[in-house]
């Protein structure tokens, strides 16, 4: 078995060590015995084509460097919405996040989006910043991370990727974070967020196998000890 990760642009959206969830993903593909290949797409790269690809990943970024990878995807904007609603995974952060809605609005112009998903982002008055958790009703594990966004993202009829237990999520008032879209996962969460979160990345890991080879059942278990105990201690920090 092998998994094909294609991290987009990593040369303009890698904030908050967004890189880490591309390794995470990785190794936990390699520690079980099976191959993983990771290809990045950058502003370098002329050709586009995510035929063979199982994994894409969309990282954060300033709102300006999410107007040049946007200027650019918009392009192909048909085979990302045609490869999320065939069932390929797809993990947004933060801009990314932002990216696959219907638009960003900011003060003074608005950011086009790809439409994967029926969201939209206005910028908000001051930044929603800090530690947050989640409880998520799809892994058992607590969901934990950082934010630090100025946009307030509306996800309508949307599932939620997980309720906040503590922090702010995808708007003040919202009590929600994140999307959870057939494969497609889409989050605010920094930090980097699949490490500090193994059930996550298994999960993530899990659609990506099923998709390609209808008939795996599942991962077979790690010794997570250290994730998990880190996961704990920052989730009983906060939640009490």
């Amino acid at each position: 078995m092998k998994i094909k990760i294609m991290h987009l642009y990593p040369d303009l959206l890698n904030l908050y060590g967004d890189r880490g969830n591309i390794e995470c993903l990785k190794r936990r593909l390699i520690w079980r015995g099976i191959d993983a290949e990771v290809v990045c797409h950058t502003c370098d790269d002329k050709g586009f084509d995510i035929s063979d690809v199982d994994i894409v990943f969309l990282g954060g970024g300033s709102d300006r460097e999410q107007k040049i990878v946007c200027s650019r995807l918009i392009e192909h904007k048909k085979e990302l919405h045609d490869f999320a609603e065939n069932g390929g995974s797809i993990v947004a952060v933060c801009g990314g996040y932002q990216l696959l809605g219907k638009y960003y609005r900011l003060e003074d112009e608005t950011i086009e989006g790809l439409e994967i998903l029926d969201i939209y982002t206005e910028q908000g008055k001051g930044r929603l910043i800090g530690n947050i958790v989640l409880e998520a009703d799809f892994i058992n594990q607590k969901i934990v991370g950082f934010e630090n966004h100025g946009g307030r993202t509306y996800i309508g009829s949307h599932t939620p990727m997980g309720k906040v237990l503590y922090g702010y999520g995808n708007e003040e008032n919202a009590g929600a974070e994140g999307v959870i879209y057939k494969n497609v996962v889409a989050t605010y969460l920094h930090g980097p967020l699949l490490p500090k979160n193994p059930e996550l990345c298994d999960y993530i890991l899990t659609n990506a196998l099923k998709h390609k080879y209808p008939d795996f059942d599942k991962l077979e278990k790690l010794d997570d000890t250290l994730e998990s105990t880190a996961n704990n201690y920052i989730a009983e920090r906060f939640v009490k």
